[in-house]
Order: structure tokens, then sequence, then C-alpha cells
């Protein structure tokens, strides 16, 4: 499998130093001077045991004539064809204005990134690596080219990066036709809740076997389709059982299948039965979706037989409500597959979720919020010693995912954890999604002064 990362960023921020260290020899030029490499650089290198393709590029600055419009383009064209993109920042000069800028670009390409922090030796590059938060482009690595430190996390990423491209490309099979990009979409459930049904009723086409006897489906089976203009890959998945009740290999095969494809997909579709809703096993399902990080809608099948429906509706509203509290405001469509009913709602809610799923909040929004909820509910003090959150940004969506610094992380309770989520939920309209907090210890790094 080929697989090109290409190292990019602003120049002098220690790319073909970096390129030099990952391909094990001096083959790109390094100098102080900036902008001394123009053209791309290519050489493979050994990452463990996968065999990658190194691409050293220009440093990017903004530009639209002569000279430095080339050298953009043929970034510009190192990023379109990589397969991961290595972003550069130097963390003594913290992030810049071109940082942000290119920052956006490298964003806007839908590549899988790496954000790397060069130069973190010695106290000047602190202020700098925690700027880096604010990029939005996932957790900096803190690495020194020069020195060799940290390169054995740029490279366990990239094997990471590697492993997954091939395991999606086993999942899809097929390679992604030129346009938008299909939404993944699982369904998934406990077995003969009229999975394939729903997924026949989506694709307009009887494309999967159904029946009244459990177990029909045991791959998770792919297939292309299109609402409203927006492809799609349905992926119908195997029941899941509880672990107890698995029996035989073919069964377990069914279930790791229907667990790849929960993981890849971007929205997961859980099918409940109106008779039987929220049962123990459709619970578990639901707490692994959220485990990892998918937008989910819930979909509540064979409502066509229920009676009394406004009724059982509040009821199913108040359950979802009160046995989810970790994907709040998850979407509760009713549908009946075998006739179709319910199916553009169903798909409304879907597109809505991948929406939220992908939703950035911009940093300055985010402290404004963080302010005000310290303000109404101070997080408690510890020894005597009040716990200081100082600054939030956003390192991440798929799901929205987000950083706080503050005094004292290992000693901020769960619950005001919980209170936090629990408002950027409700403050910035993250219904149904997993919100991931994650708390460092830092300094606001663009507080001025030294240390308190």
């Amino acid at each position: 499998m080929s697989f090109t990362v290409a190292i990019v960023g602003r120049p002098n921020v220690g790319k073909s130093t970096l390129f030099n260290r990952l391909a094990g020899k001096r083959l790109a030029l390094v100098d102080d001077q900036p902008g001394l490499t123009r053209d791309r650089r290519e050489a493979e290198a050994e990452i463990g045991t996968c065999t990658i393709r190194l691409v050293d590029t220009a440093g990017l600055e903004p530009g639209d004539t002569g000279l430095t419009a080339r050298m953009r383009q043929q970034t510009e064209a190192a990023i379109a064809q990589a397969d991961l993109v290595l972003f550069l920042i130097d963390a003594r000069a913290g992030v810049t204005a071109a940082d942000e800028i290119f920052g956006e670009l490298v964003r806007a390409s839908g590549k899988p990134v790496i954000l790397a922090a060069n130069k973190v030796e010695g106290r000047a590059a602190e202020a700098g690596f925690y700027e880096a938060f604010a990029l939005g482009l996932g957790e900096p690595l803190p690495i020194s080219a020069e020195h060799g430190l940290g390169i054995g996390d740029v490279t366990e990423a990239i094997a990471q990066a590697y492993k997954a491209k091939g395991d999606e490309a086993a999942v899809e099979a097929e390679a992604e036709a030129e346009g938008q990009h299909p939404l993944r979409i699982a369904v998934v459930g406990r077995p003969n809740v009229g999975k394939s049904t729903l997924v026949n009723g989506l694709l307009g086409e009887e494309r999967m076997i159904t029946g009244p006897e459990a177990g029909i489906t045991r791959d998770a089976i792919a297939s292309e389709a299109a609402w409203a203009g927006r492809p799609l890959r349905l992926f119908d998945t195997a029941g899941l059982r509880r672990k107890v009740r698995v029996e035989g290999k073919a069964e377990e095969l069914s279930v790791g299948d229907t667990l790849r494809a929960i993981s890849f997909a971007e929205v997961v579709v859980l099918l409940l039965d109106a008779e039987k809703p929220f049962e123990k096993q459709d619970l578990q399902i639901a707490d692994l979706i959220a485990q990892e990080g998918r937008a989910l809608v819930i979909a509540v099948n064979k409502w066509d037989l229920v009676r009394e429906r406004s009724k059982r509706l509040a009821e199913l509203r108040e359950m979802c409500q009160r046995l989810l509290p970790q994907v709040k405001g998850v979407a509760l469509v009713t549908v009946s597959a075998l006739s179709g009913k319910g199916l553009d709602k169903l798909m409304d809610a879907v597109l809505a979720a991948d929406e939220v799923w992908n939703r950035r909040l911009p940093t300055h929004l985010l402290n404004q919020w963080l302010g005000s909820a310290v303000d109404a509910h101070p997080p408690p003090a510890v020894s005597g010693r009040r716990i200081k959150l100082r600054y939030m940004t956003q390192a991440n969506a798929r799901p929205p995912t987000f950083v706080v610094f503050c005094s004292q992380p290992k000693a901020l309770p769960e619950s005001y954890v919980r209170y936090l989520v629990n408002g950027l939920r409700e403050g910035f309209d993250l219904p149904g999604v997993p919100i991931r907090l994650n708390l460092r210890k830092g300094e606001n790094p663009y507080a001025k002064g030294r240390r308190t």
C-alpha cells in the first residue's frame, strides 16, 4: 500500500530538518535562512514495518504572484496528493497569522493531520506549544527535530495513520468517487429489529435479504446511495446480541464486522423495536457508539403497530433522556421500515447529527462561555487551594473535543467535568453527539506576565 506524508508549514519552522530525521539521512538542505527549500523533495522512509513516501515542501507564505505563488502551488499539490499531512509550527515563535491561514488550508483539504510543535527545547517554547491547541488540528506533539526529541511520538502517529488507511480500505472495498465524499452511515441494533428492511427502504430496492428469522445478515454490507443530492454509503450490519448469547464462530465474526462498521461510520443509526425499546442490549450498543465517538440517531421501528402514538412517543423520549445521558438531546425518530414512513425525518436527523459532529467553535466564544460557567458555579477548592480554569480551546471535531487548561487537572471532580460538558452541549447546541473534554495543566498562552 502506498502512503504519502507531506511535511508542511511556514518558512523556517524546521520542515527539512524533520524530513532528514524521518528519512534517516541528510537529503534536504538545512540552514537558519528561511525559504531555502523551494521545490518538493521526496524520499522513501521506513517507519516501523511501514514503508512511506516523505515529501518536504517549500515554506507556505501568503502571496499570489511570482515565485511565492509557484512555491505555494507546489505545497498545495503535495497536500492534495498526500495521505497524511504533518503540519509543523515553531513553538518558540508561537502561532502566527500565517500558521492560522495555512492551518485552515490543511483543514480544508480533509486529509488526516498530525500537528507538531517544533523547537520545544527550553522554557521559551511553552506558551507557543499551548497556543497550538487553538489551531483546532488536534493535540500537538512537542518535538525537537534537530535534537531528536519526540520523534518517536511522530513515527507512532504516522504508523497509526498508515494502519487506519489500510483498515478503512478493507471496509470500504472501493475507492470513493471524486467529488463530495459519501456520508458513512451504519445501521445497528439487536437481531430482528428490521435493519435490513430499513436499508432496503433507504436504497429504494430489495438489496438485502430480509425475513422473520433472526440472524439472516452476517456481514457488514456496504451499499451506495444518495439522499437529497448527498452521496451515502450505507452499512447493513448483523444484529448484536449480549456477549453470553453469542454462539459459534460465524456469529463471533459477524459481531466483529459490525463493530468495525461502527468504528468507520460517521453517523450510526441505532434501530429499536417499538414493542421492546431501550432494552439492556440497546443501551449497551448506544454506549459503545458513544465510546467510539460516533454521531448517533435513534430510530424506533415498527411504529405502524403502535397504538396511542402521542402518549407512547412522549414515554420514549423521556426514557431516552433518562437512560442515555451521555448523548443528551439525541434525535429520536419513529419509522416504519416496511412501509417507508418516517424515512425523510430519519435522514434529516442523520444529516443534522453529522453537521453537529463536524462543528468547530471559535476559541474566543469558548473562553467567554468558560468565564460565565465558572462565575455561575466556581470549581471547588482542594486542600485550601481553589482550582483555576484558565483557558479553553477546541482541539478537534468528529466528535467535538475540547481542552481546558487548569491549575490542578487531576483534582477537578468528575461532577464538575460533567457540569462543563452539559453546559457546552446546551450553550453551543451540540445535541446527541459525544463530547470529549480533556484537562491539561498549564497557563493561558495568551496571558501576559509571569506565572503567579
